[in-house]
């Protein structure tokens, strides 16, 4: 009997297709690594641009904090804002009065800030819908509730996967709740 020594033809084959299995396995592990950082970034500048607003009604008071808000809630889809008097274009960085500061009540303040506010929201994520809802008890004070929806893009979902999830998938929604 002779000794073999070496590697024949079929083990480099096979160490070969591991490697490559492997290396195919590592590609596809980078590619969800990249996906899942661009959704951690749009889901961090949503709730970015939620505190942004909320810090804007604290300012604000005057308007939010009142209860004058429309009980059924204000909706911004992209830059379109629901609420006629909202909607209404105010710029409160110039002024007309003799000292050249601005001049806006509460309500031009908070139209203002709310139409910047859905520019800004519309510029950085997919396909926004906006809900702002403030109750108005009596006995407590008002309560906001910001809700930001938005379109997300998936990767490496199959039709079977798509099916399972329905019509709500990629739909992300981040809600923050508001005292002024």
């Amino acid at each position: 009997m002779r000794a073999s020594r070496g590697f024949t033809l079929i083990e480099v084959l096979v160490a070969m297709i591991v490697i490559a299995i492997g290396l195919l396995g590592i590609a596809k592990m980078q590619g969800l690594a990249y996906s899942s950082t661009s959704v951690a970034s749009t889901r961090s500048l949503a709730a970015l641009e939620a505190s942004s607003l909320a810090a804007s009604m604290h300012a604000n008071r005057a308007y939010w904090g009142a209860g004058v808000v429309n009980p059924a809630g204000v909706t911004v889809t992209g830059a379109a804002i629901s609420d006629a008097n909202l909607a209404v274009p105010v710029d409160c960085t110039t002024g007309g009065g003799a000292a050249a500061t601005p001049v806006c009540v509460p309500l031009q303040l908070a139209a203002y800030d709310l139409q910047r506010w859905a520019a800004a929201v519309s510029t950085l994520l997919p396909n926004p819908v906006s809900t702002i809802q403030c109750t108005n008890v009596v006995t407590a004070p008002v309560d906001c509730t910001i809700q930001i929806s938005w379109g997300e893009n998936a990767v490496a979902i199959n039709k079977q996967g798509l099916a399972l999830a329905g019509a709500t998938f990629n739909v992300p929604t981040y809600i923050l709740n508001v005292e002024p």
